[in-house]
């Protein structure tokens, strides 16, 4: 079973591969090279602290992003050791270089969705448009280490599990405390 779900990730690598275009490949490098060491998710967090409205938000951003580095990149990438795509599908060229030499799961993926399903629950009501933007940013984020040959589809999806799952515990700690001290 393993070995088919490594089949299926190595050809859809190739498979994009095969359609990447001259156009697209510095926007997806680029855009990729945003999520490095969460830049763009800690600027944003960092933004949002700025003000009253959104404090608790870029707040609780931070706190999952920091849970997912530890699980991504303390725990699981030492504990699975799967290599990079470049290394074990033949034919496979990436966009950029990596120095990790871990791939599971997507750190560059989990910071994404951590920040971005705290910003969908913590953003207030009007900002709507905002939370839908940043999700968006997630997905694309997620797509973009594929694009650029760095991951495997299903690195891409453990990261976005994971940072789901740690916004997820972030967020249910907040409610424990504004439960607490609402007494």
């Amino acid at each position: 079973m393993l070995s088919a779900l490594q089949g299926m990730d190595a050809g859809f690598l190739l498979m994009l591969q095969n359609a990447r275009t001259d156009w697209l490949d510095p926007l997806a490098a680029g855009y990729t090279s945003l999520g490095n060491a969460g830049v763009i998710w800690i600027a944003i967090s960092l933004a949002m602290l700025c003000h009253r409205s959104t404090r608790p938000a870029g707040m609780l951003a931070l706190c999952a992003m920091l849970l997912g580095l530890v699980c991504t990149n303390l725990i699981l990438k030492p504990l699975v050791m799967r290599p990079r795509p470049w290394l074990d599908v033949a034919g496979l060229i990436p966009l950029i270089n990596e120095d990790d030499p871990n791939s599971f799961p997507s750190g560059h993926t989990c910071a994404a969705f951590a920040a971005a399903m705290i910003f969908w629950r913590a953003l207030p009501g009007q900002w709507l448009g905002v939370r839908c933007l940043l999700v968006v940013m997630a997905v694309c984020m997620g797509l973009s280490r594929l694009y650029v040959g760095v991951h495997y589809p299903s690195d891409v999806l453990a990261g976005a599990l994971v940072g789901s799952l740690c916004a997820w515990t972030v967020w249910y700690f907040w409610q424990m405390y504004q439960l607490r001290h609402s007494l």
